[in-house]
């Protein structure tokens, strides 16, 4: 016998209720083994209800021992009556396993219901409630008792106390973080304050720990927040001779304002304008305001103007109404108007065919659920982002007099149209300077009658990297990002990349195309803003891998 199998221990437990003696024998290293064992087999069978049994340990000659256990008969349960337990925690108690009548006296199971008791009035008001068995009568291994609650004072929500230097109004944080004033207390909603800021709060941080006082039967809540510099203002602006027009000036370059957290009230304002050719130029403007008239609703408005060269004119409107689900979860239901119109249409007067791009009018309705758990809203170092819309509508194809109305007489003018795109981002942090990024994308638009004007549009920085802004169309695609990087401050890291995908464009009737890039870069964290810096190179059907056509896409994000 080995060194570990010295000791012999002869477990003999008898059971009177079963009538039954069972017996078994276990090795063990040393003695303080066989100590322990007899302890937790002891206390094993005490929470299961066997309260009067009867231990004897004996040592004997050649390592060995004996633990006989009279287990007795199991203590049962008559009755446990909710007492003075009041029907609002009793109908909360009860969907979770309220002890019933007949079942083993287990300490543990007594435990867990005044744990829930005590759990269910903390986050109902009363976070001083306390819950014991009164009237206890045991009889022949039966217990009957009932519980005995003393709920405390009602203790509300007062006015959230911000500490740090954030302009945030007070009562837009609680609405937040669900701290409201004159709501009763809830010990949940103050675990969660900090999840809910660091996921749903971008403008501020967190300086310290939050704090808790009570005073009159009133909880405060001290948030120690500083604000963050989200605000934003960049752009460049250009004068250069126009090539086209003699003795003209062009003016390029593009401009980007976001305004955050107004007033300290979490109203969010974006301007973003950009002509870098004669005839291309678009913008976009956004505006959001939150907890409309008090309730928990939020509404957003957008506009956007895209005119490509001088083949068509996109606008589109769109107006939201958001909904907090969870400190996680978002949705929101939006109505959306697009309209495209052909800009010079003398090329095609002698078309036999209707042209891959036409006038439309699209009315929309749906719906975006976004999902975001994350350690920071700014740059994710760790944890998930996602982000699924899904909208259908009516598109009408409206007749241009200056294309021959006999082309559109084969075509569905008038029908159906749906769309979705999906977004999931995974931020993974496996070591303290080393973390990575792998977005997955997808999105489909469903039509009779699809036009090139209103298909999605992919490459740039923001999608398919190594390719110009705008450089794909597509009604069909999917893609992927891959994005280790190293941290060398809190918002400065360098990083590599690979982007590859599908992308299919029906209205051209293209092969299906399989764009991929690769490159590097940086983000740098400066005293004025965020500079981003990305080398790559890309191909695709229509772009062939090679060093002159290398894209350097780059900006720098001023923050006030």
């Amino acid at each position: 016998m080995g060194q570990d199998q010295d000791y012999v221990l002869t477990v003999d437990l008898y059971s009177e209720q079963e009538d039954v003696k069972r017996t078994r024998e276990i090795n063990f290293a040393d003695s303080l083994g066989i100590h322990h064992f007899s302890t937790h087999l002891v206390d094993s069978l005490h929470a299961e209800g066997y309260l009067n049994l009867k231990r004897t340990l004996r040592f004997s000659a050649n390592k060995k021992a004996l633990l006989s256990l009279d287990a007795g008969r199991q203590y049962k349960w008559v009755r446990l009556s909710q007492g003075n337990l009041e029907a609002w925690i009793a109908n909360a108690i009860q969907d979770k396993h309220f002890i019933p009548d007949g079942s083993p006296f287990q300490f543990r199971e007594v435990r867990r219901l005044m744990d829930e008791i005590l759990e269910t009035g903390q986050n109902n008001g009363f976070p001083f409630m306390s819950v014991k068995l009164d009237s206890i009568d045991i009889e022949n291994e039966q217990v009957t008792a009932g519980i005995f609650m003393d709920k405390g004072p009602l203790i509300t929500f007062d006015t959230l106390q911000v500490t740090g230097n954030s302009k945030s109004q007070p009562l837009y944080l609680a609405r937040k973080t669900s701290i409201i004033p004159g709501e009763p207390f809830s010990q949940k909603k103050v675990n969660r304050v900090v999840d809910a800021l660091d996921n749903n709060v971008p403008y501020v941080s967190l300086a310290g720990s939050p704090e808790l006082s009570f005073q009159n039967e009133a909880a405060t809540v001290y948030l120690p927040v500083n604000d963050r510099r989200m605000n934003a203002i960049d752009g460049v602006i250009g004068l250069l001779p126009n090539e086209i027009e003699a003795n003209k000036w062009l003016v390029t370059g593009q401009f980007d304002l976001q305004l955050y957290n107004v007033s300290g009230k979490g109203r969010d304002y974006l301007l973003n304008w950009q002509r870098l050719t004669q005839y291309s130029q678009n913008l976009r403007l956004e505006a959001s305001e939150p907890y409309i008239l008090g309730s928990r609703l939020d509404i957003s408005g957008a506009f956007s103007l895209l005119k490509e060269d001088t083949t068509f004119l996109n606008r589109d409107f769109s107006f939201r109404v958001g909904y907090q689900m969870a400190t996680h979860t978002h949705i929101r239901f939006f109505s959306k108007w697009q309209a495209g119109d052909l800009l010079s249409v003398s090329r095609y007067k002698d078309a036999t065919n209707l042209p891959e791009v036409a006038d439309f009018r699209f009315n929309s309705y749906g719906a975006i659920l976004q999902y975001t758990h994350v350690d920071d809203l700014i740059v994710p170092k760790s944890g998930w982002r996602s982000n699924l819309t899904f909208g259908i509508g009516n598109k009408i194809i409206k007749e241009n007099t200056g294309i021959a109305t006999a082309l559109y007489a084969d075509i569905e003018k008038n029908s159906l149209q749906y769309y979705f795109q999906g977004k999931l981002d995974y931020y993974f942090k496996w070591e303290k300077n080393f973390s990575s990024r792998l977005s997955l994308h997808a999105g489909e638009l469903n039509n009779s009658n699809l036009l090139l004007n209103d298909l999605f549009r992919l490459g740039g920085l923001q999608s398919i990297r190594g390719f110009n802004e705008n450089f794909f169309y597509s009604n069909r695609y999917v893609y992927m990002n891959l994005e280790p990087r190293y941290y060398f401050g809190n918002y400065s890291y360098f990083l590599l990349f690979t982007d590859f995908g599908m992308v299919e464009d029906e209205v051209r009737q293209q092969d299906r195309d399989w764009p991929f890039s690769f490159g590097g870069g940086l983000s740098l964290e400066t005293a004025g803003g965020i500079f981003n810096f990305v080398y790559a190179l890309g191909k695709a059907a229509d772009q062939p891998l090679g060093f002159n056509y290398s894209r350097i896409h780059f900006g720098f994000t001023g923050r006030f």
